[in-house]
């Protein structure tokens, strides 16, 4: 474009409709700006911060459709939270100890959003012992109704405890701690508002951790405890905001050596932050430990499109255009490929949505409410404010005289080096030596696993507090905290009769044979133990009775000594699968044993007989997220990739153009796979939407080298005349980008979130290896699809490429 030293020599009717819109009231646009970011800004500090227990699994699934049915009925085997006191002295049998428990028992009774009516403890009523006399079934609390903690009521108390069966569940095997289950409501009983983890996490540190000292211990796990330390944790991650901020801001000064176009550049894109925080919490959404990427996210897209619009108009002032001038040309280049590379990126988050998971679909909205912002904020805010305030002159003369020294310089070699990629002996070597690296990488990829691939809290590093918790209870209790629930239906009082009790006992025998499974509770197994001890104890009668009224008498006594293991009408009873951990591969073998049992013997009982559903419990839900995870991922691929392909053909008009440009993004999606294998790292909610940003903001590379690229070939220029081009006009920008967002997220490898550490690594990878990839690959495949010379076409009049 000319050199337009004096904007009064300047067609301002020149250029498409919206750069004239833009241009020509450029003081309103800015005003506009600034309002809506006080504005914005206003509401993005009340953002709250939490996450919830329904929004992180797919409520449409028929296994939670089926939890969500029987919720009522299934007391304690969905949101749970378990707190172990332990005796660090002695055993539980001690005075002192009980006190205390009591009282840790009482301040968690007292804490809003806990289910009362279906908490255990030694203190709990609910709790009972049962025994079998010459006067039939007896049985009450395990706590003595006349407890007074001297040692007679504690013998008294010792004696329940053994007859009760809760040694291992509720009372450790060494007798040294206790465990309290404690049910959670999903709304605060007071405000009526969704329950808020963060808060109840905060309150059991404050109240029930504040029990620990030199002689008693506290443990606590559940999904409460998770996502409550991952809020706390938040805190700490914002710091990594705050230094990915400093990283950004020193890469950009380094490239630009200006001050005032890096202090624009950050401002602006930390705008676009608070713009989307802003409207996340007009149209009511929350920011929860999964979406804490979200923000992070939009300001790397933002400075990568910032960065390109700056570099554009560095080259233009430093050949001696005016920076008004300067900054309409750079909106001219690069709106069309900016805007292509924005919706391509709206595009790859917003298919996330196909995944029935709430938190993986809000991700998806936010972020693209976010990209969508940085249309506004990037590709019009930054180049109206920099025809305003300009570049630095020396910055400039430094950006121009570098584009002639840099020739002789380590990066004119490596241009060189990347010019040659585009010969036939360099490009054929390059693309072999990628389809190998593929290949290979294809084979690792297929040992990924959906789901949990460590024990305890994956998302929470092993040494924290939470996972040393879950280590003491799992060491020293019998039963496991995942639970795997299959719940049996059947008319009013159906669970008495021989057959239906028959079929449950017949599956807890197959779970119990399922690699993974430590043991099993059901109404069957207690029915079988109690028609055994109204007989003498005798092996013999170990056994559910045909005959209904010892069947019945079994029965009514299991249901007194056990209220939650059917309900009133005797009509829903679970049969409760305790797994040794939630592995993807431990659930999978679960969930085909009862899949294959239900199907067998629902069809049978269409006539009103007892039907097995899946599926509660923590490990029910588990499993039943990870089955949406496994089935959305494809329709997931098939979608980003499609829409990214039709984004591309659109902009280029050329399949084969399409073509070089979606080839990297496949290799970097095969590649990350392969090394969240080699890492580690299942496919879950927390890692999923790594594939869809590796796509999204991969593609810019691309779309900036290819967008000039092809620019100058249709002027005439040769495929390596192009090449070079675009590497002189967008080549160090999409390294600078590509460094700048991975040493931004490679600072979250120190986060004390798991998940966010493995995200970091993952992301940093992507960010590297899309850059190099674009750099590499481009011209290598150019050389076969878009080189006149090797396809024997020449380039039509019309600007369009051949296909």
């Amino acid at each position: 474009m000319p050199v337009v030293r004096d904007p009064a020599q300047f067609d301002r009717k020149s250029g498409s409709r919206l750069e004239q819109l833009v241009f020509n009231n450029r003081l309103l646009v800015l005003l506009l700006c600034l309002v809506a970011t006080a504005v914005l800004g206003y509401f993005a500090l009340k953002l709250e911060v939490n996450a919830s227990f329904e929004r992180m699994i797919p409520s449409s699934s028929p296994y939670i459709q089926t939890y969500f049915a029987y919720r009522e009925e299934l007391p304690g085997l969905g949101n749970t939270v378990r707190v172990v006191v332990e005796n660090k002295s002695g055993d539980v049998y001690d005075a002192a100890y009980l006190e205390k428990l009591r009282k840790v028992n009482d301040a968690l009774y007292l804490i809003p959003g806990v289910d009362r009516s279906w908490m255990k403890s030694l203190w709990m009523p609910i709790v009972r012992w049962r025994q079998v006399t010459e006067e039939g079934v007896v049985g009450g609390p395990v706590m003595p109704p006349d407890y007074s903690g001297s040692q007679e009521s504690i013998g008294k108390l010792k004696e329940n405890v053994g007859r009760s069966g809760i040694v291992g569940s509720l009372v450790a095997n060494d007798a040294r701690s206790t465990m309290i289950i404690v049910p959670l409501l999903d709304r605060h009983p007071k405000t009526g508002e969704p329950l808020n983890y963060g808060e109840f996490s905060r309150i059991l540190e404050k109240e029930i951790r504040s029990f620990e000292d030199e002689s008693t211990g506290i443990y606590m796990v559940g999904f409460a405890k998770i996502v409550g330390d991952l809020i706390a944790g938040l805190h700490e991650v914002m710091l990594f905001f705050g230094l990915s901020v400093a990283v950004a801001a020193l890469f950009v000064y380094l490239y630009t050596r200006c001050i005032r176009s890096t202090v624009l550049l950050v401002s602006v894109a930390v705008a676009g932050v608070v713009w989307l925080l802003g409207l996340m919490n007009l149209l009511g959404y929350e920011l929860d430990p999964y979406s804490i990427l979200v923000p992070f996210l939009i300001f790397a897209i933002g400075l990568s499109h910032g960065a390109q619009k700056m570099n554009g108009i560095l080259q233009d002032v430093g050949r001696g255009t005016h920076k008004y001038v300067a900054a309409r040309y750079t909106f001219r280049r690069l709106f069309m490929a900016g805007l292509t590379a924005l919706l391509t990126n709206i595009v790859g988050f917003a298919v996330l949505v196909i995944i029935d998971i709430p938190v993986i679909r809000d991700l998806a909205l936010t972020t693209s409410i976010g990209i969508t912002v940085l249309v506004f904020t990037k590709l019009v805010l930054i180049p109206v404010t920099l025809s305003y305030i300009g570049v630095s002159e020396a910055a400039a003369r430094r950006a121009l005289a570098e584009d002639t020294t840099r020739k002789q310089g380590w990066l004119g070699r490596t241009w060189s080096a990347l010019d040659r990629l585009t010969e036939r002996r360099a490009a054929t070597v390059t693309v072999a030596l990628a389809a190998v690296m593929t290949a290979v990488c294809t084979v690792v990829m297929f040992d990924l696993r959906i789901g949990d691939l460590d024990p305890g809290a994956p998302e929470l590093r092993q040494d924290s507090r939470y996972n040393r918790d879950s280590a003491y209870i799992t060491a020293h209790y019998g039963l496991s905290n995942d639970q795997f629930v299959v719940i049996m239906t059947n008319p009013d009082d159906g669970c008495r009769l021989y057959g239906t009790l028959q079929l449950m006992d017949q599956l807890a025998q197959a779970l119990r044979q399922t690699e993974g499974v430590q043991a099993t509770s059901s109404l069957a197994e207690s029915t079988r133990f109690i028609t055994a001890a109204l007989n003498e104890g005798s092996g013999k009668w170990l056994t559910i009775s045909r005959d209904q009224g010892i069947t019945n008498a079994a029965v009514g006594a299991a249901m007194i000594a056990s209220p939650d293991i059917t309900n009133t009408s005797c009509s829903v009873s679970p049969l409760i699968a305790y797994l040794a951990d939630h592995k993807a591969d431990t659930l999978k073998r679960v969930l085909q044993v009862s899949e294959a049992f239900a199907a067998e013997h629902n069809s049978a009982s269409a006539d009103g007989g007892p039907r097995f559903l899946l599926a509660a419990g923590s490990a029910g839900i588990e499993a039943a997220t990870n089955i949406e995870v496994e089935r959305g991922i494809l329709l997931m691929y098939l979608a980003v990739y499609g829409a990214t392909a039709l984004l591309c053909l659109l902009t280029f008009r050329s399949l084969r153009a399409t073509i070089v440009a979606m080839v990297p993004l496949v290799i970097t999606t095969i590649i990350c796979k392969a090394l969240m294998v080699w890492m580690g790292i299942g496919l879950k909610v927390a890692t999923l939407p790594v594939i869809a940003v590796g796509v999204g903001v991969g593609v810019d590379y691309a779309l900036y080298l290819l967008s000039v690229q092809i620019a100058m070939q249709r002027r005439g220029s040769t495929l390596a005349e192009a090449y070079r081009r675009s590497l002189d006009f967008t080549g160090r920008v999409v390294a600078l980008v590509g460094l700048t967002m991975a040493a931004g997220v490679i600072t979250w490898a120190f986060s004390p979130i798991k998940f966010q550490a493995d995200m970091g690594i993952l992301l940093t990878f992507m960010f590297l290896w899309n850059m190099v990839g674009a750099l590499v690959l481009i011209p290598a495949l150019s050389h076969f699809l878009l080189n006149p010379r090797q396809t024997k076409s020449a380039l039509p009049a019309d600007g369009a490429l051949p296909l």
